[in-house]
């Protein structure tokens, strides 16, 4: 198995100053969000200043809900993207939703895909479907972030960045996913290495538990977030959730 794209992720950065101290602070990933209707959604051109800032080293992520392809490559390159993020349903009609065909797209571009899943009634079944039917496809992603459950009728911009916490409890006990595995929802410096050790989980991804306000990182959550999630991660094998 490949090692994972990232251990620690700080998403829904807005500002080129968040991405700059984010970047230095010790995240290895930062997440610029590109859903219409997020409550951090971003504009392509300040992501791209804000991609400036970040170090050599730390991953550019853009995360998508429902997008065409051809409208999410054309953000990727204007911001200068290491990888796009997956966050909208994995079945249905919806117009939120990420078909399994969308990885060939990404895979032509160049670009490193993450998933993000969800635990259903059925544990993680549709989630194994989606990586399988994009394997078929001829790319699979190369992570999975698991995150909150929201309802199947949920609109793109409702997809994440709640703060509600994933069932760490089902999660353990679901069988390991063939694939570098991360956790969001919900995560704080208080609770991030509780986490990781009831799940397993190989890196971790946060947006609302380390903001002061809507949208805007607040230094000393982001260090005390990332200390401690360094500390839990330190000892732990690249097993998966």
């Amino acid at each position: 198995m490949s090692p994972p794209l990232f251990r620690i992720k700080i998403c829904g950065v807005t500002t080129p100053a968040d991405a700059a101290f984010v970047g230095t602070a010790g995240a290895d990933a930062v997440g610029f969000n590109f859903v219409p209707g997020s409550l951090r959604v971003i504009d392509p051109d300040v992501a791209r200043a804000a991609r400036a800032c970040l170090p050599a080293g730390v991953l550019a992520v853009g995360v998508f809900a429902g997008m065409p392809p051809d409208q999410m490559l054309t953000i990727a390159r204007r911001v200068g993207l290491d990888a796009i993020q997956l966050h909208g349903h994995l079945e249905g009609e919806s117009p939120a939703t990420d078909p399994p065909a969308r990885c060939r797209d990404i895979a032509q571009a160049g670009l490193k895909l993450i998933r993000a899943i969800r635990l259903g009634h059925d544990g993680l079944a549709a989630a194994r479907r989606w990586i399988s039917a994009a394997n078929a496809h001829g790319m699979g992603p190369a992570m999975i972030i698991v995150d909150a459950g929201v309802p199947r009728d949920a609109t793109a911009g409702t997809l994440g960045g709640t703060g509600h916490r994933v069932d760490w409890e089902a999660l353990a006990r679901e069988p390991a996913l063939a694939l570098p595995t991360a956790l969001a929802g919900g995560l704080t410096p208080k609770n991030v290495a509780a986490a990781i050790q009831k799940t397993g989980a190989v890196g971790v991804d946060t947006a609302s538990g380390v903001e002061s306000a809507l949208g805007r990182k607040d230094p000393e959550r982001v260090r005390a977030f990332i200390a401690a999630a360094q500390a839990a991660l330190a000892g732990q094998t690249d097993t998966l959730c």
